[in-house]
C-alpha cells in the first residue's frame, strides 16, 4: 500500500468524493517495558565562616562526590554538574547587618544504567556528609526500541481497523492519503515524580533527619503511540 501521490496539475482534494471514497481511523498502542535509565540527583552542601573556606569545602566535597560516581564506570551512562551558589547568613540580632556564615551548595545529576550498581553508589553517597541523594526517576532513552515497536502496533492498528470497515461496506482500500503521528508534539518531563528520597545529612542550620527510605524497584515505564490515518477506497457497490 503506497501514499497516493496528488497530480502537480490538478489541485488537492482534502474530502473524499464517490469516485475515491475516504475513511479516516485512528491507530493506539499502549506498551509496558522495563526502564533503561536511573536518574539520580545528588545535592552537596558546605558551609564556612568566610566565603573562601566555604568554597574551598564545597569543592572538595563535590570532587569527591564525582570521583565516587566514575568510579562506577559503564555503569554510569551521563553525568552533569549543575547548579552552583555561595549564600551568605546573616546575623539576626545586633545593629547591621553581619555576616554569620557562608552556605554552599551544588547539585549534581547521573544517569545509570546497571541498577545493581545505583543501589550500592546511593548508599554510598548517602554516608557523606551533607549530601543528599533524590530518586531515582525511570526512564527510557528517546530512541528506545519500546517507541518505535508501539509506533507500528498504532499504525498496524490502524490499517487493520480500516480494512475491518472498507470490508464491511463490501470493498477494499484503494491507497493511503496521510498518517499523522498525534504523539509527536507531546514530550514526557524529564523528571518524573519520584518514587523516594534519601537524605545523608541535613543542609547546616537544620537539625538531622531520619533519612527515608529509598526504593529501587524499577517502575515500569508506559509507552503510548497514537496516530490517525486517511485512506481512499474502492467505491462500494451499495
Amino acid at each position: 500500500m503506497t501514499a497516493a501521490t496528488p497530480d502537480a496539475s490538478q489541485p488537492a482534494v482534502h474530502y473524499g468524493t464517490p469516485e475515491a471514497p475516504r475513511i479516516a481511523v485512528r491507530g493506539e498502542a499502549r506498551l509496558e517495558v522495563d526502564p533503561e535509565i536511573a536518574r539520580i540527583g545528588i545535592t552537596v552542601a558546605a558551609r564556612g565562616r568566610d566565603r573562601r573556606s566555604a568554597l574551598d569545602d564545597l569543592t572538595r566535597r563535590n570532587a569527591g562526590v564525582l570521583d565516587l560516581v566514575k568510579s562506577y564506570g559503564d555503569a554510569v551512562e551521563r553525568l552533569e554538574t549543575g547548579a552552583f551558589s555561595i549564600t551568605p547568613e546573616l546575623t539576626k540580632h545586633g545593629r547591621g547587618e553581619r555576616v554569620r556564615t557562608y552556605h554552599g551548595s551544588v547539585r549534581v545529576t547521573a544517569e545509570l544504567t546497571d541498577f545493581t550498581a545505583l543501589g550500592e553508589l546511593t548508599t554510598r553517597l548517602a554516608d557523606l556528609d551533607l549530601t543528599r541523594v533524590d530518586g531515582p526517576w525511570w526512564a527510557l532513552r528517546p530512541d528506545s526500541p519500546a517507541h518505535r515497536e508501539a509506533r507500528k502496533k498504532a499504525v498496524h492498528e490502524a490499517v487493520q481497523r480500516a480494512r475491518e470497515y472498507a470490508d464491511a461496506l463490501g470493498t477494499t482500500l484503494s491507497a493511503l492519503v496521510e498518517l499523522a503521528d498525534i504523539g509527536a508534539e507531546s514530550t514526557p518531563p524529564a523528571y518524573p515524580q519520584a518514587p523516594g528520597r534519601m537524605r545523608s545529612a541535613a543542609y547546616a542550620g537544620t537539625p538531622e533527619e531520619t533519612p527515608a527510605p529509598l526504593d529501587l524497584e524499577p517502575q515500569r515505564q508506559r509507552v503510548h503511540a497514537q496516530i490517525n490515518a486517511r485512506f481512499t477506497m474502492v467505491p462500494p457497490q451499495l
